[in-house]
């Protein structure tokens, strides 16, 4: 599976991303939470495949959020993760 996804980037809260198929943008994140991420900055878009590295989420896992319910969320690192 491969998907083109657009990554953004949340004002509100750094190392908060949204990843989304660029086909579809925004339109399947619920609106809770586009009003808890705040005004969604592009970061970057990238072909994404299973075997990519993502620097903080698994590739597979995204795209396997990313069918299912059309995005997903990758939270900031905890404080304990981020010391470690």
């Amino acid at each position: 599976m491969k998907v083109i996804v657009s990554i953004y980037r949340s004002p509100k809260k750094e190392g908060m991303y949204l990843y989304v198929d660029k086909r579809e943008g925004l339109e399947r994140v619920p609106e809770p939470l586009l009003k808890q991420f705040g005004e969604a900055e592009l970061a970057m878009t990238l072909l994404l495949t299973p075997e990519r590295k993502l620097a903080r989420a698994e590739a597979p896992k995204v795209l396997e959020a990313i069918g299912e319910q059309g995005f997903f969320l990758q939270m900031p690192p905890s404080t304990f993760e981020a010391k470690s």
